[in-house]
């Protein structure tokens, strides 16, 4: 069904370039350079989407990385972490099986993920999910709190960043290319991008791109199928308006692979080098995705000062996950190889939605002062429903329920075995957990102020509401916001400001006395350096934060290590982190690009009651770096070669938290109060690209993690310890017309 809806979009793309009007006005020729973080002078295409302002990213008082579709072709990159590897601080949580994509920012795991600027998942664990880089023109990440145009954030990560996708729209011009990539695993890709303009006066534009993807992966069973399609189109009636509608869908079927398991006592790092030809699943395991996006926006230039914006974004997600659950045993353990195994099936319908009305103002003047300015609100709203289904099982060990058990050591069976006498392996019972429709909505300011040509000052404040929560006292916050950025030369800025983040979420939970755990506030001091050089070819910033999460808590649990009844909360002290992070993007010679970072975090938890003084939290490695150069030959023999080179390093980090008294049921891995978490090895991979360009042809061949690194991504406590892929290479060729 997959090939025959992307042949059809072939196709149709097809008859849409070849129906085109052509004039001597519009063609491919208009098509402006892309630099590694967009086309310079302007401001990177949807980035108006989360930061509310007509402003390019020197002229922002907050920190932001950019990386252009350039980067995501240039590097072949296939994932989310292909591409955001590449900016400093930003490291991948857990792909939880390679069933999702979970990012960690600034020691904040599961930082929010969207897609044209509107969240595409409600789980406050902001675990992600699997996207195809073929449909993005840019990928943006904001650092640290985003409190202005984010508002309220309940997820673990919201305090952290944002990074946001965009997705492909019209550029009103005449262009299009096809390709077809091959590699390791028999993974195969087609894919395509189509955009023409429709008619004579250059009014209405059209896009089209999509791919198909289908192979194996290097464990045993493990292969992937997936099929995107994104369509848009962008109607200009007038010089002073534009309405852009656009749709994205994605469909995919995935083994989730967990991975291994450490096979000694949870203090001592032995984790299980997994041999390729083992997995600890059931063949029939699989994940079922779909993700369908849709959005309209428009926007009215009332004169040469003043505009309106008006945007709506619809977020439709299903997943249906059927996997093998490993569990580890209770009690007293011998032989620390041997697990036991379930299987579980859980789906969810996650429906996201949001509308922004902005009126903007730029260049505005009051006198000696200079403005531009947002005056806007914004309205949310998501719905989630959950199920999940009984299975028989054959055997119970205490409270647990299990089909079989494994020994990772022995040979590991991918059969069910035979069922329980007169049952059959099915899923039956399917049970509803819903929770109910959730409203936010949002005003805010926001003004940033020229004085002179060495001077700006920014301030803003937003107000949000849950809608609903009547019965409860906290259900609004206010955030503020404030910074200033001096210029001594044109092209550097320095920069310092303040924002802050708040959780409602567990607000309203009560301590042992009675009275509510309140607000979790985090609140950002942030300072830096951004600069352009060499004709603004070249962008390199430099920046220090400092955050404080106050007015964490956690359960309380009775000495069975189980809820009371009702539940009983107490507060678990500060998480303080800081540091610094350096960025270099873009072209250092007229043929040499370069994308370069080193990221440092002090990440502590302090004055806990519930987590050991000084340790860190999950996941959060003290130093990361990254380092990319691409050459390009433009004269002689040579000419149309270029070479790329990639060294990318993340550091030792904790798999869970260190606490003194706290334990986290209902996981694969628990926490274990007083023990020491493992610590996840630092690594180093390496990848190399090496392309072609002649004429309309170009050919690209990659190679990934040449010195074959074995290392981990892990959600250990939620049993996910999955591999880095192994040494692998794949090749493309790309016709453009």
């Amino acid at each position: 069904m997959k090939k025959t809806f992307f042949a059809a979009a072939l196709i149709a793309s097809y008859f849409a370039s070849a129906q085109i009007v052509k004039t001597d006005t519009i063609d491919s020729k208009k098509i402006e350079p892309v630099e590694l973080f967009g086309v310079k002078n302007r401001q990177p295409e949807g980035l108006e989407i989360i930061t509310r302002m007509p402003l390019k990213t020197r002229d922002q008082i907050q920190s932001i990385s950019v990386l252009s579709t350039k980067v995501i072709e240039d590097l072949g990159g296939l994932t989310l972490t292909d591409v955001v590897k590449n900016v400093p601080g930003v490291t991948q949580f857990s792909s939880y099986g390679g069933t999702k994509e979970s990012m960690t920012l600034r020691g904040f795991r599961g930082v929010p993920v969207l897609k044209n600027g509107v969240k595409m998942e409600t789980d406050f664990r902001r675990s992600g999910m699997l996207t195809d880089m073929q449909g993005v023109e840019t990928i943006q990440v904001i650092k640290g709190s985003a409190a202005i145009t984010q508002g309220i954030g309940n997820g673990l990560g919201d305090a952290g960043g944002v990074i946001n996708i965009v997705t492909k729209k019209p550029h009103f011009i005449n262009a299009g290319s096809v390709g077809f990539r091959a590699g390791s695993w028999d993974n195969y890709r087609p894919f395509f991008d189509v955009q023409r303009v429709l008619d004579s006066q250059g009014r209405v534009a059209f896009r089209l791109n999509g791919a198909y993807q289908k192979g194996n992966s290097f464990r045993h069973l493990v292969e992937k199928e997936s099929f995107y399609i994104n369509p848009s189109i962008a109607f200009r009636p007038d010089d002073k308006t534009e309405i852009v509608a656009e749709m994205d869908y994605f469909n995919g079927d995935n083994t989730p692979d967990q991975g291994t398991r450490n096979i000694a006592p949870e203090s001592i790092y032995a984790l299980y080098t997994m041999p390729k030809d083992k997995f600890m699943g059931f063949k029939d395991d699989n994940n079922h995705t779909e993700n369908f996006n849709y959005a309209i926006t428009v926007n009215r230039k009332l004169n040469d000062n003043f505009k309106l914006r008006a945007a709506y974004f619809n977020n439709d997600y299903y997943q249906d996950l059927v996997m093998a659950s490993i569990i580890t045993p209770k009690g007293t353990r011998t032989d620390y190889a041997k697990f036991l195994r379930n299987r579980t099936r859980t789906e969810k319908h996650d429906r996201n939605q949001t509308f922004q009305m902005d009126f903007i103002g730029k260049d505005v003047k009051t006198g000696p002062l200079k403005h531009t300015f947002q005056i806007g609100g914004d309205f949310s709203q998501v719905a989630l429903n959950q199920w999940s289904y009984d299975y028989p099982t054959l055997k119970k060990a205490g409270n647990v329920v299990y089909i079989d058990e494994i020994n990772l050591l022995e040979n590991i069976s991918n059969e069910l075995p035979a069922p329980p006498q007169g049952k059959q392996w099915e899923f039956t019972n399917r049970k509803e957990s819903k929770t109910p429709i959730a409203p936010t909505f949002g005003f805010m300011a926001q003004d940033v102020m020229t004085i002179n040509k060495y001077v700006k000052t920014s301030l803003g404040i937003r107000y949000s509401r849950l809608n609903g929560a009547i019965n409860k006292e906290n259900n609004d916050a206010w955030n503020p916001s404030f910074g200033i950025l001096v210029s001594p030369v044109e092209n550097v800025s320095v920069f310092g400001s303040y924002t802050n983040t708040t959780s409602l979420r567990g607000a309203n939970n009560k301590k042992q006395d009675g009275s509510l755990i309140g607000p979790q506030k985090t609140n950002q001091f942030e300072a830096g350096i951004k600069s352009d050089w060499f004709n603004e070819r070249l962008r390199f910033n430099v920046t220090y934060f400092n955050i404080n999460t106050a007015n964490l808590s956690y359960e309380v649990l009775n000495q069975n290590f189980q809820s009371y009844n009702p539940r009983i909360y107490e507060l678990a002290g500060n998480l303080k982190r800081s540091g610094v992070e350096i960025e270099a993007i873009g072209r250092i010679l007229p043929n040499l690009q370069v994308m370069a970072g080193w990221a440092y975090l002090d990440a502590r938890y302090q004055n806990s009651p519930a987590y050991i003084d000084n340790s860190r939290p999950s996941n959060a490695p003290w130093n990361t770096a990254n380092g990319w150069l691409n050459y390009k030959f433009s004269q002689g023999a040579l000419r149309g070669l270029d070479l790329g080179f990639g060294a990318y390093y993340i550091g030792a980090r904790p798999t869970n938290e260190w606490t003194k008294r706290t334990v986290i049921q209902g996981h694969a891995n628990q926490i274990q109060a007083g023990v020491k978490p493992l610590e996840m090895k630092a690594y180093t991979t390496l990848d190399a690209q090496i392309g072609y360009e002649f004429k309309n042809f170009a050919v690209r061949i990659f190679a990934n993690n040449l010195t074959n690194e074995v290392n981990y991504t892990s959600y250990y406590r939620g049993g996910y310890i999955d591999q880095i892929a192994p040494r692998n290479y794949s090749g493309q060729v790309i016709f453009k017309f």
